[in-house]
This record gives C-alpha cells, sequence and structure tokens, in this order.
C-alpha cells in the first residue's frame, strides 16, 4: 500500500485507482465469495431472526434467518449482471443508431434525436415506471426500462462524435478512395470514439444500479426471495425499528458499488483526456 501510494500513476490518477480497486474487489467477491462462505442465500432460519452482527453472521440475520452477508454476496452477482444486461442493450442499440443518425443526411438526423428528445423529457424512473407497468413486475423488465431510458444517452453522444468525425480529411479520404459506409462507421468512426463511449459505459453502471433498487425497492423489479439488494432494502424497512442492519448493509453495498463506478468513469475520463493532451 505504502508503494502504491508513492507512485506516480498514484499520484495522477488517484481517483481512477481508487475505482478499478473497489470495482476489483467487488468481482473477486462476486467470484470467490459464494464459494468460501457456502450455504444457500434463501434458506431460512426461523430460530435466528434478527440476530445482529457476530463472528458467525457478520452482517447479522434478515427476518426470516437468512444470513445477510451471503446475500449480499449473491446480490451483488445479481447487480453485475444487471449493469450488464441493461447496459448491452442500451449500448448495443444507441450507439449503431447514432453513429448511423451521425453519418446519414440531416432529416434523418433530425428525426432520430427527435425521437431521443421525446424520451429524454421523460424523468428516467418515472419511464421506467411506466415501462415496467405496461410489461409487468420483473427483473427483466426492469431491465428492459432501465435500457430504454439509457438508450437516448448512447444514441445522442454516438452521434455527436460521429458528426464531428464526419468531415475529418481521413474520413473523407477514405469516401474518395471508395470505403463503405459500415467501415468507415465501426472501424474508423468507432475506433476514435471508444474512449467516450467506454467513458459513458462505466459511468451508466452506477445508475443501472441505483436504478434497478428502486425498482426492487418498489417491488416492481426483483421478487423475493431473490437477493437483490433493493429487495432486501424493502424487506429491512418492515423491521427497521427493531433491528437497523437488514436496511444499513445492502445500503452501504449500493452506496460502494455506484461509488466505484463512478470513480472508474470519472477517473477514466480524466486519464483519456490527459493522454489526448500529450499526443
Amino acid at each position: 500500500m505504502k508503494r502504491l501510494a508513492e507512485s506516480r500513476f498514484w499520484r495522477h490518477h488517484a481517483v481512477l485507482t481508487i475505482g478499478v480497486l473497489l470495482c476489483a474487489i467487488g468481482m473477486v467477491l462476486a467470484a470467490f465469495g459464494p464459494l468460501v462462505l457456502g450455504g444457500d442465500p434463501a434458506a431460512q432460519d426461523l430460530y435466528h431472526v434478527l440476530q445482529p452482527p457476530s463472528r458467525l453472521h457478520p452482517c447479522g440475520t434478515d427476518a426470516f434467518g437468512r444470513d445477510i452477508l451471503l446475500r449480499l454476496i449473491y446480490g451483488l452477482r445479481l447487480t453485475l449482471g444487471e449493469i450488464a444486461v441493461s447496459i448491452a442493450l442500451a449500448a448495443g442499440l444507441g450507439i449503431p443508431l447514432g453513429l448511423f443518425a451521425g453519418m446519414s443526411a440531416p432529416w434523418i438526423d433530425r428525426g432520430i434525436m427527435a425521437a431521443s428528445d421525446i424520451v429524454f423529457a421523460f424523468p428516467g424512473l418515472i419511464l421506467a415506471l411506466l415501462v415496467v407497468s405496461l410489461l409487468g413486475p420483473g427483473l427483466l423488465h426492469a431491465l428492459f426500462a432501465i435500457a430504454a431510458f439509457s438508450l437516448p444517452v448512447y444514441a445522442r453522444l454516438a452521434r455527436n462524435l460521429a458528426a464531428g468525425l464526419r468531415h475529418a480529411t481521413y474520413i473523407e479520404a477514405l469516401h474518395v478512395l471508395g470505403a463503405s459506409r459500415t467501415r468507415i462507421l465501426f472501424h474508423h468512426i468507432l475506433r476514435n470514439a471508444a474512449g467516450p463511449l467506454m467513458v459513458q459505459i462505466t459511468l451508466s453502471g452506477g445508475t443501472v444500479v441505483l436504478s434497478a433498487a428502486s425498482l426492487s425497492f418498489l417491488g416492481l423489479g426483483a421478487q423475493p426471495p431473490m437477493p437483490e439488494w433493493g429487495t432486501m432494502m424493502s424487506d429491512g424497512r418492515n423491521t427497521l425499528g427493531a433491528a437497523f442492519w437488514p436496511c444499513l448493509f445492502p445500503g452501504l453495498a449500493i452506496a460502494a458499488t455506484v461509488i466505484g463506478l463512478n470513480c472508474l468513469g470519472d477517473g477514466l475520463r480524466e486519464f483519456l483526456n490527459a493522454r489526448s493532451e500529450r499526443s
């Protein structure tokens, strides 16, 4: 740790280092935590309900006697899956759509961006509530809803990057040489726009965590006994007067995950900006 604190990279990119460390710790816990702890996160022990933190249960137990730490670890796996699925849907559709808009005729560009503005007019959580209300409660429907209000973010960012690069000298030279539009989009423009898009992807991870937890807390996302952090907080609020730990530890897990992802995104942006200034 002393060597890390004294390193040159730490002095110049402390935020990125913190983000990488927090995300790495989370991935290690998600991968190996269940193997070390063992047990079933849904197993109930009604003889040991609402036990305070102890050596046997470091985070205590909930109202059904389930080990909170074990459920947090399995919930971390679930959270990483939520991030992967929702971002894959939003970025996988939004980025090609934005690139196409940025390289197309003005009327096509205006039409696609007008549709994005309509989605932007709704607050994200309100739009997610609308989608889930139409599709019905459930984790997969909640992820579709989160992807729906995240998609225009990627579309607009990709469109702005493509529109800024379409008149670059080397892009015009590729047109003259007969390169296809698809090749120019995905082999040249997307490659140069990868940095800002990666920053947006990492920053969106925190939004996904908060949105998924909020929908689950309201009963519209993951359903019990699934160990989703928002569902755990919703269950814990019923016993908040007698025991605070069923709400506290899932809340801390959400906060640590969001902080780690935001630090990773902000640090990556600073790192890429510094690198572009040197080049």
